[in-house]
């Protein structure tokens, strides 16, 4: 893949995992304000796994779900709803550049202390 002049172009998919479950719209509005943010110059690969179909992840994240990690082995990005301001720290670790936000149902960025829970 070939970036144009002036810009960042990410050779392979950046990696999520989003632990959901059937039947919850909180899920499905993540993964959707997830899949707002992706470009063609930016691909996500998003792995998403029913907690349902897993009892040790149901003891896990049972009533978190919606969760969004971009390593499974590293640290959670957010629940219940897309923390934007994470996700973008995310990209721009992993060379992506820096993330300018549309406006994105279902995400949520943080206004302050409270928020950062």
């Amino acid at each position: 893949m070939s970036a144009q002049p002036g810009s960042q172009a990410v050779t392979s998919a950046i990696p999520f995992t989003l632990y959901s479950r059937s039947w919850c719209h909180l899920c499905e509005d993540m993964l959707a304000a997830l899949r707002a943010l992706e470009t063609p110059a930016r691909p996500f690969a998003i792995n998403v796994l029913d907690v349902d179909a897993d009892p040790a992840l149901v003891a896990r994240f049972d009533e978190l779900v919606p969760v969004l990690y971009g390593d499974p082995a590293g640290a959670e990005l957010c629940h219940y709803f897309l923390d934007v301001d994470a996700v973008g720290r995310y990209l721009a670790a992993h060379g992506a550049g820096h993330l300018t936000p549309p406006s994105v149902p279902g995400a949520h960025l943080p206004t302050g202390p409270a928020d950062a829970l």
